[in-house]
């Protein structure tokens, strides 16, 4: 597997990011890349584990990290294989669900031995964070969902998503910072979209860009179905707290907040929440909103 690293220096000076990386070598199928994730605050406090989806980083979590910091909690927040500061392979066919599944779970499991996690997942953060919670169940203690769900191709997937699969794949140039402001209700300045274009100098860093749109479950022959399955099985019988805070301004996962709340047992009366006016990239919309829903999961 070719891996590209891209430039530390491409990630100095960006607004409101002074986080230092931290990293691993994981392992998934025989294939080993290093990931990049922030580790801050008290190595003995309660972890809260934020994936991103897709083509973001964590520089999603910049306005969200402090207050949780602040109030005691350890936060971690990895770069996916393929994005921010972690390795991308170079070959579309190396982006794999099973494969980024195994990569976070080597991360949680094996280099941090993370237990009692609170997991927020937005986009394929919950793509790939649900399906680890349910497959490590005995190692996190809450989930708060934002904009993403767990597909398991039985369900459409809606216009909003097929157009953004189709865009991302016939466009000549995924410009990957206008794609993030695209998905946000407020304007992003030029500087935090420099930022998300950080981790790719050209086309041939953003294979896992390309790839992701087409590794969604789609149909019941997809080969990631039988797991996702497997989880909903689990998730059916969650009790442990499980949040929704989704924004009411995202095509893309529009409803699926009623579904996770009608199927997951840990749902009933907790203190979900609509953010209104808030895009798919709801960390960018709402951050210390999402904090405080985070937070409010560890009273």
């Amino acid at each position: 597997m070719e891996l590209l690293r891209t430039p530390d220096e491409r990630f100095a000076g960006l607004p409101g990011w002074s986080y230092d990386a931290h990293y691993a070598e994981v392992t998934a199928e025989d294939q080993t890349a290093r990931m990049a994730y922030v580790d801050e605050g008290p190595r003995g406090g309660r972890p809260v584990l934020l994936l991103h989806g897709e083509p973001s980083w964590s520089y999603l979590y910049r306005s969200m990290i402090e207050p949780l910091v602040a109030a005691g909690l350890r936060v971690i927040a990895p770069d996916l294989v393929g994005f921010g500061r972690s390795d991308k392979p170079a070959a579309r066919e190396d982006y794999t669900y099973a494969r980024h599944v195994g990569w976070l779970t080597d991360l949680v499991v094996h280099h941090l031995d993370l237990t009692d996690v609170i997991l927020f997942g937005q986009d394929w953060g919950g793509l790939l964070g649900l399906r680890i919670a349910a497959e490590q169940e005995e190692r996190f203690g809450a989930i708060v969902a934002s904009n993403t769900f767990l597909p398991a191709g039985e369900r459409p997937l809606g216009a909003g998503f097929e157009a953004w699969r189709t865009y991302s794949q016939q466009t000549p140039e995924l410009n990957i910072g206008r794609i993030v402001d695209g998905g946000t209700a407020r304007a992003l300045d030029d500087a935090e979209i420099a930022a998300y274009d950080a981790p790719f100098p050209d086309e041939s860093y953003k294979s896992g860009a390309r790839q992701f749109p087409l590794l969604v479950p789609d149909g019941p022959d997809d080969p990631a179905v039988p797991a996702n399955r497997a989880a909903w099985e689990v998730l059916k019988r969650w009790d442990k707290p499980f949040v929704c805070a989704f924004g009411d301004g995202d095509p893309v996962t529009r409803g699926a907040d009623a579904v996770l709340q009608e199927l997951i047992p840990g749902a009933a009366g907790q203190p979900h929440v609509t953010l209104e006016g808030v895009a798919h990239f709801s960390q960018e919309d709402a951050g210390p909103r999402l904090a405080e829903v985070i937070l409010a999961v560890t009273r």
